[in-house]
């Protein structure tokens, strides 16, 4: 099977070839008061150049992103706060703070002991954890947030004797079957709401019963898989005598672990921290078990091995910075995802809301969902995919006879399901980095789940559409 990093560039291979046809435009765009945003103007989408295709160059100068240049200009796109250049910078602390952690020991002992204690319950632990991350993603959007989770997780979920995809489902695939159905995230459906001027937090009957089939359903479906793969496996399961060393020192190092994980949590809700306070919290805890670990001659480490640990923790996830720096360069050589900048993005979205009118509510709402599923692997984050489709959706529920709710609940499940399957999104493929899994095994894995999910999520939008919601 090919590399990641081989599929992510095929799929800026063909979206080179995708300039070659469609042309660039534009939307005009006014202020919103209430939400500060720059929101599309119905109806002022405006060719560039007279509608004739502008082929992306084969190495672009100046401002301009070119097939060989996407790379670079992928990689210090952003800002601290965003694709590509913040979540590389995230990655790299994160993976450095977890490299300090993991060379005190202190985690290989505490799994150890857990292992020992928890072997025969797994088919509580896994489902509990599921659950838990699924309310992660449906309270406070948690997409990257899993990246460093899953470095924690992978080695316990091994070490209970399944595979790595499963320590993935648990921990990103479990946030985004939150964030994708959820009644309160701030980062899609509270913005989608306030763009569609629906009032904050409405309509949550309907998304809270949505929340818990789709996380019951793929909770069922992820440890049908994990068991079944498990009771499979030649390879051995940890036997239950496993022994360890657990002592104050790596106690120690726990309770900063779990402290720090709960200061995480904490800030994201309470403060809104996001990539670099999160990424500043890791590097905080990784100075203190060093600290521990100098202290209490943890593994026998000096300060200076602490460093070496911190570079090679980095290292290992410098695969997963550069998949992100590709995928963010695909973006770019489309012209970006600003409304009023002439990009392809813009001409796709035009196109889209063209095709989709003129139908009937349960064709529209249908075809919604669709076009909010496929324009996402260019615009992967859902604060900026609902202020670019919202203005054009919202209006256009109102003429096809779909509520401008069900309008939300399409962008809702297009946007935070697709997450699972797209190469473009950089928390997907940060993940599989971190946990040494292939994008195209990942699909090949997850194609029954894309199956289950595109049903449940037609399903849900027909219900909708029905009931009048």
């Amino acid at each position: 099977m090919p590399d990641t990093l081989l599929i992510v560039f095929a799929v800026l291979l063909l979206s080179a070839v995708m300039t070659f046809f469609l042309p660039r435009g534009q939307f005009e765009t006014q202020l919103d008061p209430e939400t500060g945003r720059q929101l599309l103007v119905a109806g002022s989408y405006q060719a560039e150049n007279s509608g004739t295709p502008q082929p992306a160059a084969l190495f672009a100068d100046g401002e301009k992103t070119g097939l060989l240049t996407a790379f670079f200009d992928g990689m210090t796109s952003g800002n601290r706060n965003g694709s590509a250049i913040g979540v590389v910078v995230f990655i790299l602390l994160v993976g450095g703070s977890f490299g300090v952690l993991l060379h005190t020991g202190a985690i290989d002992e505490a799994l150890k002991m857990l292992i020992s204690r928890m072997q025969h319950r797994a088919r509580l632990l896994l489902p509990v954890m599921a659950i838990l991350f699924s309310l992660g993603g449906a309270i406070f959007g948690m997409g990257e947030e899993a990246m460093a989770f899953a470095m924690l997780l992978v080695p316990l979920v091994r070490m209970l004797g399944y595979d790595a995809i499963t320590a993935v489902l648990l921990t990103y695939g479990a946030t985004q079957i939150g964030f994708a159905t959820s009644w309160m995230n701030p980062f899609s459906v509270a913005i989608a709401q306030s763009i569609a001027g629906l009032p904050p937090l409405s309509g949550s009957g309907f998304r809270l019963v949505m929340w818990l089939v789709f996380t019951l359903i793929y909770t069922g479906w992820f440890m049908w898989r994990a068991e079944r793969l498990r009771k499979a496996s030649t390879e051995p399961v940890v036997p239950l005598t496993l022994s360890h060393q657990f002592g104050t020192g790596h106690l120690l190092v726990i309770l900063i672990l779990f402290i720090g994980m709960a200061w995480v949590v904490w800030g994201v809700v309470a403060k809104g921290y996001y990539l670099r306070e999160i990424a500043s919290q890791f590097f905080v805890m990784a100075i203190l078990a060093s600290i521990v670990g100098v202290l209490f001659k943890l593994n026998q480490a000096r300060l200076n091995d602490y460093v070496d640990a911190f570079k090679t923790g980095a290292s290992q996830l410098l695969p997963a910075a550069l998949v992100v720096g590709i995928a963010q360069g695909v973006i770019l050589m489309l012209g970006g995802t600003a409304a009023n900048q002439p990009t392809i993005i813009n001409t796709m979205l035009h196109h889209a809301a063209e095709l989709i009118n003129g139908h009937g509510s349960m064709l529209a709402a249908q075809a919604m969902l669709v076009f909010q599923s496929g324009f996402n692997f260019f615009v992967t984050s859902g604060s900026g995919q609902a202020a670019l489709t919202m203005p054009l959706m919202a209006p256009l529920a109102d003429l096809v006879g779909v509520t401008r709710q069900t309008a939300v609940l399409a962008f809702q499940l297009g946007d935070g399901l697709a997450h699972l399957f797209y190469p473009t999104s950089p928390a997907l493929m940060g993940t599989l980095a971190i946990a040494g899994v292939q994008f195209s095994h990942w699909l090949r894995a997850m194609w029954p789940l894309w199956l289950l999910l595109t049903g449940m999520s037609i399903t849900t939008m027909a219900i909708a559409v029905l009931i009048g919601y």
